[in-house]
């Protein structure tokens, strides 16, 4: 308990002392907020599901447990942007006279205390209240929020092995495809799901307060706490005694030899794309935009289960998501250089002018992945082609202002030891207004005129901000070189000792 409660002192002491404190004041307020906002979105569901499920053959509570697993298929994909692994500092901890088992604990005590755990009882607390209490009383209810509470800490516990495993390989994804794939078929295949009568029988489980489930529950957490620690362990050793180095070997080295003919521009689309595909977190990173393009591409294209307002948002965070993953940190990875690059000059606007084009172009992979959903009839051409130019113009460019204030180094090599990197306030706003402003800009111009005169409007916006990109990444290069000494400093302080 003593060791716990230092690592967490010692863990508030490193954020207070961090160069980024201060702009992560704004970050953490919108945090705040958002939370407040989705648990009073969260109560009003339950609420509503309470009502709507009443009346019927079954009772209101026996639906909600039935589809329990999508509840917690939908927290594990909830956690991916919003959970990391954990990434306390323990390079220094090693040294010291500590059970290395017990500084693992210590941290996987701490995920599971997180609040984030606790979130999804504003949707069950309300609806319990109103649904179990006409049979259980406040006992029924305080069981059963206490057994929603340990699903989703065992679901934590699964996330973590997941997000560590992945780490190592990007083929472990397929493990919660397999999982999350058999359970579809269980739910569906059979005329009578197994699926869903056993979440049933669970949930009511708990509210009956049986021991022989919330013993069961409870082992399996252990089990799950006993994979997670060994394998965390196994991880940051490796990591930190460098075992990979030995194994990595290039085995195709492309000099990108059509890039030449752009200049001092090519040379950093070549830096980049060298960057992108041979350093091991970035090519991951990569990756999972890959897998994560195709995935929602399919969806549009050959399911229904979405209308139309929904196959805009997929189609959204298809070109948003490289951004999202490369730009909220822009110049972050640089910052491991940033000394070579600052000694050369307009180097960084060379570097600027890359990625822009690079990544611009990146953008006609999500273009011809969802064209299947346009020869379908789901979307038109138009609309597929609006929110391409809208994303390499107006979006980009709100993008790029990140780069003028960032000054967080992002480590290129660590995973479990590298600083927990907190955004900073611009950063988080960039990544709402990537959803933000498209929809906030689609939907009063669809309600005034119509689809066509709304897709056209974004077009031309996008265009407009394509073919003036000289001017604003300009701008961005001359704000940047007035705090550069600031940022530099920012960039040296933060990069992993």
């Amino acid at each position: 308990m003593n060791l716990f409660l230092e690592l967490r002192r010692h863990g508030r002491l490193a954020d207070k002392r961090h160069p980024m404190y201060e702009k992560n004041r704004f970050g953490r307020f919108w945090m705040y907020l958002m939370a407040v906002f989705w648990a009073g979105y969260l109560i009003f569901f339950g609420t509503i599901f309470a009502l709507a499920f009443d009346g019927g053959s079954v009772e209101p509570y026996h639906v909600l447990n039935s589809g329990l697993v999508f509840v917690l298929a939908l927290d594990f994909l909830i956690r991916f942007p919003f959970q990391k692994t954990p990434t306390q500092e323990v390079k220094p901890y090693l040294l010291l006279p500590i059970k290395k088992h017990k500084l693992i604990d210590c941290l996987l005590v701490r995920s599971g205390l997180s609040g984030f755990n606790f979130i999804w009882l504003f949707l069950f607390v309300p609806f319990a209240i109103i649904t179990v209490t006409k049979f259980y009383g406040l006992w029924g209810v305080l069981c059963y929020c206490i057994g929603i509470w340990l699903l989703m800490l065992f679901n934590n516990y699964w996330f973590l092995l997941f997000r560590t495993l992945l780490g190592e390989h990007i083929w472990w994804v397929l493990l919660p495809v397999a999982i999350y794939g058999g359970l579809t078929l269980g739910m569906f295949l059979p005329e009578e799901s197994p699926v869903f009568d056993w979440f049933r029988d669970l949930g009511e489980g708990f509210i009956t307060s049986n021991i022989w489930v919330f013993l069961s529950l409870i082992a399996s957490i252990a089990l799950m706490w006993f994979i997670d620690s060994r394998v965390i362990r196994r991880t940051i050793y490796n990591e930190l005694n460098k075992t990979e180095d030995s194994t990595v070997r290039v085995k195709n080295l492309s000099e990108y030899k059509f890039l030449d003919r752009y200049g001092q521009v090519g040379e950093y689309m070549r830096l980049e794309l060298k960057l992108m595909l041979r350093n091991k977190m970035c090519r991951k990173s990569l990756i999972s935009c890959l897998c994560i393009v195709v995935a929602f591409s399919l969806i549009v294209a050959f399911t229904d289960i979405y209308g139309a307002g929904m196959n805009n948002f997929l189609m959204i965070y298809n070109y948003a998501i490289f951004a999202l993953l490369f730009f909220s940190t822009l110049l972050g990875y640089e910052g491991n250089y940033m000394d070579g690059l600052m000694s050369r000059r307009e180097s960084l606007r060379s570097l600027l002018t890359a990625k822009y084009r690079l990544y611009t172009i990146a953008l006609l992979l999500p273009f011809v992945l969802m064209l299947p959903a346009v020869f379908m009839g789901k979307i038109t051409l138009l609309q597929n082609t609006a929110w391409m130019f809208f994303t390499a113009g107006l979006s980009y460019c709100c993008f790029f202002q990140v780069a003028v204030y960032n000054n967080q180094t992002v480590d290129l090599n660590a995973k479990m030891t590298a600083r927990r990197n907190a955004g900073t306030g611009l950063q988080s706003i960039m990544g709402g207004a990537s959803f933000a402003i498209p929809l906030a800009l689609y939907y009063p111009l669809t309600l005034a005129f119509g689809d066509t005169v709304a897709y056209t409007t974004l077009l031309i916006l996008g265009l407009g901000f394509m073919l003036t990109s000289r001017l604003w990444i300009g701008n961005v290069y001359r704000r940047l070189m007035k705090r550069r000494y600031k940022n530099m400093e920012g960039f040296r302080d933060s990069r992993q000792r």
